[in-house]
């Protein structure tokens, strides 16, 4: 009997590297503070530091542009000179000193000087934002040995994408509700803490991160692939201009072989093959993030009350994020099947489908926009005045006036008369105009107020407003400068115009929030105050006598009168109305939005990943991140150039500029020949494009090929360029 024995080598399972945690914890505290600063930036720049919404735009797509630059060099940095691990570090106290300044600066009792200290704080945020991008998710790659734990790899991919999107989707509901729902320093908003808690947040995840630092796997920088692209082609230009007529050579790139190899440059022959279909795909971006100004900016003018809440203008952006884990599996399941049943099969065709659906977006926001136009203020042309007449006695006045076409008209007791369209010739475009008022009510008869006269001074292009109260015993008439412009930031503007006998205290004190109370003064008539949205009791000393409710976006005119001794009258007169054009119209164009981000974006990294060859993956990817920085660069320079004077006409204009550009990407790739570069793809890589169609646009791009087999080649591949150099 003969007995066989077998040996089985095993290898025990690779442990799951316990440094993710912090790196996985980092990530979340980095992203909740980017987009919960990002959230109310807008508002902020507006509301507290008082710029119009023109320049906040631009400020704010100048720091998204920069914040999408920066990575290409944190890239740089990182592989060329200081590594992974001190670049992120480096750069994240960079970050936080960027977050403590605004939120510093945003706390009014320091008498800080906010607006240095914000666009200083912005800038830092950029680079240390920017600068980590690139590193996080490569560096969290570095702490798994490959083959190994592949499919560890894979779960590590998961948290950390669910980490990005948990960190945005909760900060950018909390934020606003932290900028508006507190009140803190007197005020009604409270930007200091939508600002501090993410600053908070991001200290945090400094601290975290240097936790981790003794179970990291720390990889020494390797020399930067990138810079061998601008190296080489450099090189190539140079030989060119000395050999172009004495050795000829079929492409201009081909000048640069004797240095590079043969291989690097049919590398960067390819890598052009691409960039050269980058070439329109800014003009999407420059679409896709207005969502953080323009749009929210739009979504201050419209009503956000549903069931008993106010939805906030900037929690408005929380619908991206929600819709694109929505979207995924519904378009990989059901719209790409029926797409290719059509023929749209390519990449390149739902690329471009994507880009036309961003331009349809737009076309819905510029008729949201037409709409919300019907309930702006009526203001006055250059040519016009308006007169406005507020009667606080209980008796109706006739006037009789010289003013050209406005020979009359009655202002009823406690009542108001509006002249919108005053048309004042140019000769008289600052002209005063005689008047003679009369009553016949017996109340006023008796008191000696039957009549009296003056002049109304009226200003072409202007408005002027008038009172008629009582005064030592006689009906007399009060001047103040008018306007029936609404808040820039979509509250409601109210002035209390008071007729009484004696002077008292009054005050306006809000039914639902106990914190606000406004103490109006009675002789600062000229004075128009924006207050908190809501219903107000009114009240004189401690005694309640009315009830008024004041809706976002409405200006009010209140009059009150005493007509007895403590007995009083509070008329309302609306101004302007409220806004009337409810928030969620604008989720339509979220929607197609959202659809064409995740039809250009996530399709175009896959694209760009597949088409790419293996040493160029992270070159491809800095820029794709680059078309993102040079789009917002591009809503810059058309807030700036002014080419239209309507909100509604930019919107129809940024359309159909993304119906031409998608015109000329779809001539581009016509002429597009695809290569087969997946055929050699390790498991890894197919993990990572899985990885990279599932996760949110922008931070998608974080995934770099150092993450895999792959990227260890495009080192190598690297090195050795260098080392020929």
């Amino acid at each position: 009997m003969v007995s066989t024995r077998f040996e089985v080598n095993s290898t025990p399972p690779v442990r799951y590297p316990r440094s993710i945690f912090f790196i996985i914890s980092n990530e979340f505290s980095e992203r909740f503070n980017y987009y919960g600063m990002r959230t109310v930036l807008a508002l902020y720049l507006t509301q507290k530091l008082a710029y119009s919404n023109d320049t906040a735009t631009v400020i704010y797509h100048i720091f998204t542009s920069l914040a999408y630059f920066f990575p290409l060099m944190g890239a740089i940095l990182a592989d060329s000179w200081l590594g992974k691990f001190k670049t992120i570090l480096y750069l994240s106290i960079v970050y936080c000193a960027g977050s403590t300044l605004i939120a510093l600066g945003a706390i009014p009792p320091l008498n800080l000087p906010a607006t240095s200290m914000t666009v200083l704080g912005l800038l830092f945020i950029a680079v240390g934002s920017g600068g980590i991008k690139p590193c996080v998710s490569a560096f969290g790659g570095d702490q798994f040995k490959l083959p190994e734990q592949a499919a560890q790899l894979a779960k590590f991919f998961s948290l950390f994408y669910f980490s990005i999107n948990a960190g945005s989707l909760i900060s950018t509901t909390l934020t606003p509700i932290l900028r508006e729902d507190v009140h803190c320093f007197g005020d009604n908003s409270c930007f200091s803490l939508a600002f501090g808690v993410p600053a908070v947040l991001m200290i945090l995840a400094i601290v975290i991160f240097v936790c981790g630092r003794a179970m990291y796997t720390i990889k020494k920088p390797s020399g930067n692939m990138i810079v061998l692209v601008f190296k080489c082609i450099g090189n190539a230009l140079a030989v060119r201009s000395k050999e172009s007529s004495t050795s000829p050579r079929a492409h201009w790139l081909d000048y640069a072989e004797s240095k590079y190899g043969k291989g690097i440059v049919a590398d960067i022959k390819a890598l052009l093959k691409i960039l050269i279909l980058y070439i329109p795909l800014p003009v999407f971006w420059a679409l896709f993030d207005q969502q953080g100004s323009r749009w929210t900016f739009q979504a201050t003018r419209m009503d956000g009350e549903l069931a008993g809440y106010t939805i906030k203008p900037d929690q408005m952006q929380v619908i991206n994020p929600l819709l694109i884990l929505a979207f995924i599996p519904v378009f990989e399941s059901v719209i790409y099947p029926a797409l290719a049943k059509i023929g749209i099969r390519r990449p390149l065709q739902k690329l471009s489908l994507g880009g036309l659906l961003a331009g349809a977006a737009f076309v819905l926001s510029g008729f949201v926009e037409i709409a919300l136009d019907s309930t702006e203020a009526m203001l006055p042309a250059a040519h016009e005045a308006q007169l406005r007449v507020f009667n606080g006695l209980p008796c109706d006045y006739r006037f009789h006036t010289d003013i050209p076409n406005l020979a009359g008209f009655s202002v009823p007791s406690r009542g108001a008369y509006e002249a919108l369209h005053v048309e004042l010739p140019p000769e008289l475009a600052n002209g005063t105009f005689q008047f003679r008022a009369e009553t016949s009510e017996i109340g006023c008869v008796r008191e000696n107020m039957t009549e009296f006269s003056g002049s109304f001074s009226l200003q072409a292009g202007g408005a002027v407003s008038y009172f008629i109260s009582r005064k030592g015993g006689r009906s007399s008439l009060l001047e103040y400068a008018d306007t029936a412009a609404k808040d820039r930031n979509g509250l409601p503007r109210m002035r209390l115009l008071a007729n009484v006998r004696t002077t008292k205290q009054i005050s306006l004190r809000h039914n639902g929030n106990a914190d606000v109370l406004y103490n109006v003064a009675l002789n600062q008539y000229d004075q128009l105050t924006s207050v908190t949205e809501g219903e107000y009791g009114v009240y004189v000393g401690e005694r309640p006598i009315a009830t008024v409710k004041l809706s976002p976006g409405g200006v009010y005119t209140l009059i009150l009168d005493e007509f007895l001794e403590n007995e009083f009258n509070l008329q309302t007169h609306t101004i302007t109305p409220s806004n009337s054009v409810h928030m969620l119209w604008l989720i339509p164009q979220y929607v197609v939005i959202t659809a064409g981000e995740v039809m250009f974006s996530i399709t175009g990294l896959e694209f760009s990943y597949s088409q790419a060859p293996e040493s160029m993956k992270s070159v491809i990817q800095a820029f794709w991140l680059l078309t993102v920085a040079i789009g917002n660069m591009l809503v810059v320079f058309i807030a700036e150039a002014k080419f239209v004077q309507s909100q509604s006409l930019e919107f129809f204009l940024f359309a159909a500029l993304m119906f031409l550009d998608m015109g000329l990407f779809m001539v581009l790739a016509m002429r597009y020949r695809y290569s087969d570069t997946t055929g050699g793809a390790s498991s890894v890589e197919s993990i990572e494009v899985e990885q990279q169609g599932k996760k949110k646009q922008h931070d998608a791009l974080a995934i770099s090929d150092t993450l895999s087999e792959r990227s260890a080649k495009s080192t190598t591949y690297a090195n050795e360029a260098y080392r020929e150099d």
